[in-house]
C-alpha cells in the first residue's frame, strides 16, 4: 500500500475545526522551541537555552493540553500535564536571578 493512497484521501477530506486548529498551533508552538534553541544556539557558537524556549514550551504545552483533554486521551493528558509546572519554574527561577543580578529581564536573552 502506498503512502499517497493513505494520506491524500485525508488531506483531500480535511475541514479544520477548531481544536484542530488549537491542535495544530500548539504542535507547532512546542516543535517550534527546538527551532528557536537551534538559531539561538548558531548564534552564539554553543547550546543554550533561550529564554523564549521556556514561553513556548508553556504556550504549546497547554495548548495540546487542551486538545488532549478535548480528544479525552489519557495518554497526552498524562504527557502534557506537568510540564507547565516545570516550565513556569524555570521561568521563576530566571526572573528570580535577573532581578537580583541587576539584568534586565529580556525574554529573549539566553542562559
Amino acid at each position: 500500500m502506498e503512502i499517497a493512497s493513505v494520506v491524500w484521501p485525508w488531506i483531500a477530506n480535511f475541514r479544520p475545526d477548531l481544536w484542530i486548529l488549537i491542535g495544530l498551533v500548539g504542535q507547532f508552538t512546542f516543535m517550534g522551541r527546538f527551532v528557536v534553541q537551534w538559531i539561538a544556539s548558531e548564534k552564539v557558537g554553543k547550546s543554550i537555552i533561550p529564554v523564549y524556549f521556556w514561553y513556548m514550551s508553556i504556550v504549546g504545552s497547554l495548548l495540546l493540553l487542551l486538545y488532549a483533554l478535548h480528544r479525552n486521551d489519557p495518554i497526552f493528558i498524562l504527557g502534557y500535564s506537568g510540564g507547565s509546572i516545570i516550565y513556569i519554574r524555570n521561568l521563576i527561577l530566571i526572573h528570580k536571578e535577573g532581578k537580583q543580578g541587576g539584568k534586565e529581564d529580556d525574554p529573549g536573552r539566553v542562559l
